[in-house]
């Protein structure tokens, strides 16, 4: 848990300041993560996976103190190969992030395509989409543990624009690419973007509440996913959940993996969770945007896809009254 783990005993001054103010008395020892009693449902397997590297700084560490604790993090975990989604574009000879992205391969994760400048498919042609997609793999495609996988920011994958979705869709398949799709989403941006405006505004935050909301919502998002796939294929995919490069994932996945492992998951690699039959699958819908589960199910007309958490104004509500203590 947090407060024992040595990652939190960092050498920046900075950041041991912040521990001083985030830390209450109360809460030097870990608080347990809230969890319900495990699922039943058998064969529950996730991966795991992050968007957006390099990401710029976040609330709380050094942009390049983070790659290295998520690396250390990640073996604590068992995760031995997660998924990096990459946006070159990012990456400029002032910065070491080009070496941070090296470090994820050699750790024995591996890296795919995320275009180079996180372009939003629906805010752009597909023209210039496509060669947002190419500038990365020009970068990309002779580094090691390098994959055959693209993955939509945003999750946008053309929205209501089906001639543009089928237009991507063809691309990628000229480029022998793969929609690196996902299956759990708990909008860990969201709470990084929060945490991130408290900080800037010099609010306090209980960080043992920041971690039990960012493992349980996971956990909780999971669970959703795992029941609405069986209600949608009548069967256990493998999941695939999305993080970003942040801070609270470099503090936080070894308790979120812990805690996936308490519900009944078992957790395999990336190339393991691409395997699954739904990576061929593609679905027909009127909104192509969310997880594969999400679009899966719509096209099936079954009701409640979505995990409530993803709805911001839930997130913003919990975060306040949790983490602030508003």
């Amino acid at each position: 848990m947090l407060a024992l783990s040595p990652r939190t005993f960092l050498p920046s001054v900075l950041l041991a300041i912040v521990l001083f103010a985030f830390f209450r008395p109360d809460h030097f020892a870990a608080v347990p993560v809230s969890e319900a009693a495990p699922a039943s449902r058998p064969d529950k397997r996730i991966a795991f996976s992050f968007d957006d590297a390099p990401r710029s700084a976040g609330a709380f560490l050094d942009p390049d103190e983070r790659p290295r604790l998520l690396i250390e993090a990640l073996e604590t975990a068992g995760i031995e190969q997660a998924a990096f989604f990459i946006n070159p574009g990012r990456i400029t000879a002032h910065d070491n992030d080009a070496a941070d992205i090296a470090a994820y391969a050699r750790a024995g994760h591996v890296l795919a395509n995320h275009t180079a400048s996180h372009s939003k498919l629906s805010a752009v042609s597909s023209a210039v989409f496509l060669a947002d997609i190419d500038a990365a793999e020009t970068w990309l495609r002779d580094k090691p543990n390098y994959r055959p996988w693209f993955r939509f920011p945003f999750l946008d994958e053309g929205r209501k624009n089906r001639a543009k979705r089928d237009r991507i869709r063809a691309g990628l398949k000229r480029r022998g690419l793969m929609n690196g799709y996902v299956t759990v989403d708990a909008s860990d941006w969201y709470l990084e973007d929060m945490a991130v405006a408290a900080t800037n505004a010099g609010r306090l935050m209980d960080w043992n509440a920041l971690r039990d909301l960012f493992v349980e919502s996971y956990v909780q998002s999971a669970r959703f996913s795992d029941e609405l796939a069986w209600r949608t294929l009548d069967r256990a995919p493998v999941q695939m959940i999305l993080l970003h490069e942040t801070d609270m994932a470099a503090m936080f996945v070894d308790d979120l993996a812990a805690a996936l492992k308490r519900d009944g998951w078992t957790i395999v690699t990336a190339d393991e969770a691409y395997r699954d039959p739904i990576a061929h699958m593609e679905p027909d819908v009127d909104f192509a945007d969310g997880t594969r589960i999400q679009m899966l199910a719509a096209e099936r007309n079954v009701g409640n896809r979505w995990y409530e958490r993803n709805n911001q104004k839930v997130a913003k509500k919990l975060f306040a009254e949790r983490v602030l203590r508003d």
